[in-house]
């Protein structure tokens, strides 16, 4: 696909000043698409319109949109992240990558400033004094926080005036949820040093507070004050409580958050988990919109400008699985926002820190795999798939039956074709279909005889299937409908070459009219009819996009998987050749007998070797030890 830049695109590229700032690239109806930030304006810019950015699938889409070019100078790259962000914020450019679902984080507010300060909830950070604790990955966990944390430091949560005056206390006083200054049973310094307690566990700074209460406890039972010790023991267990649900991380991880990212090709996760004091209080994961085509680096990047942008509690280090290109710009920016304090970003290459990425990998993986077992038993998502492939590709029918072929070879070694089947827009395992390709030869491989091989054998299965009015699977025995029906869309992966010789083959077997064609090629995801010259390019957000991609993937993966076994097996193969004891009238009998399965040889035990006519069990012995 040959692009040529419009005169006036070109004009505006000339001319970009080689400084620092932020580019909008907008396009016919002057509607922003893309927001982006660059060292130099003139390079970056410039980058996307370069034949280096052929091979990306989502500048290829961008820049076909692109109609004008804004920017703004700014006075360093810090200025310019800033600049970024707000301007995504406040357009929300389709092309830009997105952190999904930006939900405020909630947090405990500790009321500071005031003289008797509540503890709260909150997922707003104002700069009034208050001490902001968190953030925590949802509402429920802060109200159980705060919930254990009240048995210990028993704070405020009513609207009175607290003069210490009053006649009487709430019903809190009397079932020991606070400690009532509005009666004068504590002053304004026993209560504040209490909430100071309490912060102190908040940030995971328990063991002074418990030291205290312990040698508290102890006094008051020495003076045989057993009520006054009890209660004190009942604070402990509830510190304990809270503090034992973090885990323990090491002394040395004091102020961290660890970052990890697990991706397909739709979809990122990144995983987050917030390290304070030694101890881990909280993760979560969370999906970026808009990454296909981006580097890791770049996703891990506008994660952290766009998460970090209102986050109230900046931590000392952020540890990642890789290094990014702006990280200088990024701890200057974060350092910033600490008021001062430096932040450093560091990429762990062993240690516990690296142990730590690690987890934080599994655990984004494990969220990437639950969004996607969600999405494939969510029924209205596939209705909704179907129905917009069909407008989109103007189909006859709603595409309930879907066939996609691939084709898979590796070093000239070996030819497979696989068949996928997707029924109402979920996979159908138990028809899955591979084809050892024998008309092409190996060393000069051709996609298209290939695929024109494996459609022909479907095909003629399903003329012997309707011919002979009996049911037929590979082997012929038993009973199998899955190449009696047609597909109301068959899906072939590649491109127009792929389109055609798939064509070739329906026509040859009068299917021309009968069953829908499509063939999706990999570079910009672009869908291919036999009846239209321009390839159709479908939302890149659609549900009809995502079915088409799951099943194209599923098919290479079922073909690469194929392969692989095909590869396993003329190893195992070979090694037999090698096998002290057995030339070719053994392993002619071996083959035989074990129905010509190197799997069935590899598996037998001894005896079963030995059992084999002409096989003795000293080589039966050297059969086992080579093959194991």
């Amino acid at each position: 696909m040959h692009y040529e830049k419009p005169p006036h695109i070109e004009t505006i590229l000339r001319n970009l000043p080689a400084k620092p700032g932020v580019y909008l690239l907008k396009n016919g109806r002057g509607k922003i698409i893309y927001v982006g930030k660059a060292k130099r304006l003139r390079n970056r810019v410039r980058s996307y319109f370069t034949t280096q950015a052929d091979g990306n699938s989502k500048t290829l889409r961008m820049r076909g949109e692109v109609a004008d070019i804004d920017f703004f100078i700014t006075e360093n790259e810090v200025k310019a992240l800033i600049l970024e962000e707000t301007l995504i914020k406040k357009h929300k450019p389709r092309f830009n990558i997105e952190l999904k679902d930006d939900k405020r984080y909630p947090y405990i507010r500790v009321g500071w400033g005031e003289a008797f300060p509540k503890v709260e909830t909150t997922r707003r950070i104002v700069d009034d004094g208050s001490r902001y604790f968190g953030p925590y990955s949802a509402m429920w966990v802060v109200q159980k926080t705060l919930s254990d944390l009240r048995k210990a430091f028993p704070y405020l949560t009513c609207d009175r005036d607290i003069t210490g005056n009053d006649e009487r206390a709430c019903l809190f006083h009397d079932i020991k949820l606070c400690n009532a200054p509005c009666i004068g049973a504590v002053t304004r310094d026993e209560y504040r040093f209490m909430i100071q307690e309490l912060m102190d566990v908040l940030s995971g700074r328990a063991n002074d507070v418990q030291r205290r209460l312990v040698n508290k406890m102890n006094s008051a039972a020495e003076s045989l004050n057993f009520e006054k010790a009890a209660g004190i023991r009942d604070q402990l267990k509830a510190i304990d409580f809270i503090t034992n649900k973090h885990k323990a991380v090491g002394k040395s991880m004091t102020d961290h958050d660890v970052i990890a990212l697990a991706r397909d090709d739709r979809d990122a996760t990144v995983q987050i988990m917030f390290i304070r004091n030694g101890k881990l209080i909280g993760s979560d994961s969370r999906t970026m919109d808009n990454t296909e085509g981006e580097s890791d680096a770049v996703v891990l990047e506008q994660f952290i400008s766009q998460f970090y942008a209102n986050s109230a509690n900046i931590p000392r280090e952020l540890i990642l699985p890789n290094e990014v290109e702006e990280a200088r710009i990024l701890e200057r920016w974060l350092s910033d926002k600490r008021a001062g304090s430096r932040v450093t970003i560091h990429v762990p290459q062993r240690g516990d820190k690296r142990k730590l990425v690690g987890l934080a990998q599994e655990n984004a993986l494990e969220s990437l795999q639950m969004m996607r077992a969600q999405y494939e038993a969510d029924t209205t998502k596939h209705e909704m798939a179907m129905a917009e492939l069909q407008a989109e590709l103007g189909l006859p029918r709603i595409p309930n039956r879907i066939e996609c072929f691939d084709i898979s070879t590796t070093q000239g070694t070996a030819i497979v074709a696989s068949r996928v089947v997707f029924v109402q827009g979920a996979p159908r395992k138990s028809e899955y279909r591979r084809f050892n390709i024998r008309s092409v030869s190996h060393a000069g491989a051709d996609d298209y005889q290939s695929m024109s091989e494996a459609l022909t054998r479907r095909f003629m299965r399903w003329k012997n299937a309707v011919e002979k009015d009996k049911e037929l699977t590979p082997d012929g025995v038993e009973k199998d409908e899955t190449w009696r029906l047609l597909p109301d869309l068959l899906l072939i992966d590649g491109g127009k070459g792929q389109l055609n010789a798939a064509l070739a083959v329906l026509d040859e077997f009068g299917l021309g009219d009968r069953v829908p064609l499509a063939s999706l090629a990999k570079r910009i995801e672009e869908i291919f009819l036999p009846d239209r010259v321009d390839s159709v390019l479908l939302p890149r957000r659609s549900e009809a996009l995502y079915l088409v991609q799951r099943a194209r993937d599923e098919a290479h993966r079922f073909a690469i998987t194929s392969h692989r076994k095909q590869r396993q097996k003329k190893g195992l193969a070979s090694r037999l050749e090698t096998v002290p004891g057995v030339g070719p009238k053994r392993r002619k009998v071996l083959l035989k007998h074990f129905e010509n399965s190197i799997d069935a040889i590899s598996n037998a035990s001894v005896a079963e070797l030995a059992a084999v006519n002409g096989i003795s069990k000293e080589v039966a012995l050297n059969i086992k030890s080579h093959l194991d």
